[in-house]
């Protein structure tokens, strides 16, 4: 609950105020998450039975094709009798992109896509804001891009639907920039966390992703987990509890393991590698393309169609799959054409415009890369690994924590997926190499490096550096000044400010203290007045209120004095004695210091 006393506390909630005024305004914020985990929850529901439809209409009815459910995933409409048909398969990805893509082209450009980025870069550089058509928009294309055959997962979707439901609601609720971001993120673990049956990683996920680096957004976790846990609860209610994927009770007992899981961290950094470099170039092809956005989709889809029409289970969801390969019910050539043809199919659907997901397909191109090099082993090293299935639970985890740079979240979501908790040594070691090995990568290009890299947080950082430097560690940029006695006569000190650059003056008394100060400002008018050089002296021109710093105090609440008067140095004092002068301090040493800091900073990290 730190979160939610910390958004009291800076509303006047708990300090200062009744206590019952602050439960008020803690119970105020906890109606909010729930209230994203409701709205998202259905959102969730709304999506996955049109998903389900979809699959029906098009796929089943239309091209014959029946692609196997997952154990938690099952299929909500009967089956059709019609026969499979690969020439309606081929055709089919590309009708589905030509009107996906002009829905979303018409009304929500945004929409297009994965939905992840969006998202990302709506928490980073938007304020959070998600326009209110967005969720509906993004819930029409996607249906329709995956249930044609678009090769695609939910979890990128339902994110930007979420986030945009957090958006939306926060809009209206009049909140702030920075509470409107957290509601944002909690309705991506909302939305995330229910569909795919896993609310602690999708709280996790959604404070994770932001960021390249392995760094947690640590404001956003309670709230989303809060609104996951009441999505995921509603979503399970609808259409039954238990895991997206059902696993065997793989358990890790031999260390010798440990030497063919670290080559399938290899193998899945690679394939990440070549998948995410895959990814970005089809995207980057597909913009470059001089023709209308709303036909882009529609190549793509006669590409992703070409490639079904000879393996269609790299069409559309693929979770099936993922599932036999638990089972070891697939062989190793359809496991490999699953992987490789799973890359290609995803990139052509979704990066060309269409909406999709691409956990998703990660999950079941590692599961697919983890089978392949289970069965290996198992065939090489049979007392070794003796469970293929083992390394499909981790090869999931290991190919998607090497294209997003998610480790943590990812082992998490993996496991929750499977209900399989005993594999966590081995996907904390797949997962670490695999992430090292690609971090300079990554599938999400919004992604910031850190939060010191988010403008969200450039001024709360901002603060929190300059806090953490004194002006005693600046004693060295103080300038020694030359400081002008009070009776010193207006005719002398001119001849006195010919021979020096200073703009600002310290005055002194008669026992050398520091006593008024003026700048070439205050005079300026008056410098050159005749008539008054022997009859004004210094005493009677600078002035007693003097803002001054002392080398104890930190450069936030000395840049803070910069600014009462827009002055640009301040006179640093003895912490002993607020009249003993130690020198001048200028605004701009305070922020080359600071940007010194940064970059320092940016180097160790």
């Amino acid at each position: 609950m730190n979160l939610i006393r910390k958004v009291a506390n800076r509303r006047g909630a708990c300090n200062g105020m009744p206590f019952r005024d602050g439960l008020n305004h803690v119970g105020r914020w906890a109606f909010y998450y729930v209230c994203v985990g409701v709205i998202a929850g259905i959102a969730s529901i709304v999506f996955y039975y049109l998903c389900q439809l979809g699959m029906r209409v098009f796929l089943d009815f239309l091209a014959g094709y029946r692609p196997p459910f997952s154990a938690g995933d099952y299929a909500l409409f009967m089956p059709g009798g019609g026969e499979f048909s690969r020439w309606v398969l081929l055709i089919l990805p590309a009708c589905g992109g030509l009107l996906s893509g002009w829905l979303v082209y018409t009304f929500a450009p945004e929409a297009a896509g994965a939905g992840n980025d969006a998202a990302i870069h709506a928490y980073h550089n938007n304020e959070g804001l998600i326009r209110g058509r967005v969720p509906l928009v993004k819930t029409l294309t996607t249906v329709i891009t995956l249930t044609t055959g678009g090769s695609g997962g939910r979890e990128g979707p339902i994110a930007q639907i979420g986030a945009g439901l957090g958006s939306l609601l926060a809009t209206k609720l009049k909140l702030s920039a920075r509470e409107r971001r957290i509601l944002l993120a909690a309705g991506i673990a909302a939305g995330v966390g229910s569909i795919f049956r896993a609310p602690l990683a999708g709280a996790l996920f959604a404070a994770e992703f932001l960021y390249r680096d392995p760094e947690f957004e640590y404001e956003v976790i309670i709230p989303a987990g809060m609104a996951s846990v009441v999505a995921y609860c509603l979503f399970c209610m609808v259409f039954g509890w238990g895991s997206l994927l059902e696993s065997p009770d793989f358990i890790f007992r031999n260390p010798l393991e440990l030497g063919p899981y670290l080559v399938l961290a290899f193998v899945v950094a690679g394939s990440g590698v070549f998948f995410i470099k895959l990814f970005h170039a089809t995207t980057r092809f597909f913009h470059g393309l001089n023709i209308p956005n709303y036909l882009k989709p529609a190549i793509g889809g006669v590409l992703t169609g070409i490639i079904g029409f000879f393996l269609p289970h790299t069409l559309a969801f693929g979770y099936g799959y993922a599932q036999k390969a638990l089972t070891q019910e697939v062989a190793l050539t359809f496991l490999l054409s699953l992987a490789i043809g799973k890359m290609f199919t995803t990139s052509f659907s979704i990066g060309s415009g269409g909406s999709g997901g691409l956990f998703g397909p990660s999950i079941v191109i590692g599961a697919a890369l983890g089978g392949g090099v289970g069965q290996l082993f198992h065939q090489v090293l049979p007392g070794v690994v003796g469970s293929p299935g083992a390394f499909v639970v981790v090869g999931m985890a290991g190919f998607f924590a090497a294209v997003s740079n998610t480790p943590i979240s990812t082992i998490i979501f993996v496991s929750e997926m499977t209900n399989s908790y005993h594999l966590l040594l081995p996907s904390l070691l797949v997962c670490s190499v695999a992430y090292l090995a690609t971090r300079r990568w990554t599938i999400f290009k919004s992604q910031v490096w850190r939060r010191i890299d988010s403008p969200a947080h450039s001024g709360e950082f901002f603060v929190d550096v300059l806090q953490t430097i004194t002006v005693h560690n600046l004693l060295d940029r103080v300038r020694k000044v030359a400081m002008i006695p009070e009776s010193m006569l207006f005719a002398d000190f001119r001849k006195h400010f010919s021979e020096t650059d200073q703009h600002y003056f310290p005055v002194m008394d008669e026992h050398g203290k520091l006593a008024r100060i003026f700048s070439i400002n205050d005079i300026r008018s008056v410098l050159f007045a005749p008539g008054i050089g022997n009859l004004v002296v210094m005493k009677d021109i600078g002035t007693s209120e003097i803002i001054t710093a002392s080398p104890s105090e930190d450069l936030n609440s000395v840049l803070k004095k910069f600014t009462v008067k827009n002055i640009d140095s301040l006179p640093v004092v003895s912490d002993d004695d607020a009249r003993e002068l130690i020198g001048m301090l200028n605004r701009r040493e305070v922020i080359a210091v600071y940007n010194q800091r940064v970059q320092e900073m940016k180097a160790l990290g």
